[in-house]
């Protein structure tokens, strides 16, 4: 499923900029495509969804990593 993978990774890629990009406006942009993809291709859907997540999981993970990190340096 290289494939379905790669394209799901690529559009939520593009998603998820645009959503930092447009803020509070797009912020549920993901969820808007992934239903729209749905309609065609619930195997992308899912893996587009999936992708989305962990993008979402890492932004996460990577602010309070670096707020954590400047906190324990005393900044």
């Amino acid at each position: 499923m290289a494939l379905l993978d790669d394209l799901a990774e690529a559009l939520a890629a593009d998603v998820m900029a645009a959503q930092r990009e447009l803020g509070e406006k797009g912020e549920r942009l993901f969820m808007e495509v992934g239903n729209y993809i749905g309609t065609s291709s619930p195997s992308l859907q899912e893996a587009f969804m999936t992708a989305c997540r962990l993008h979402m999981a890492a932004d996460r993970g990577r602010t309070f990593f670096e707020t954590r990190v400047k906190a324990l340096k005393g900044e």
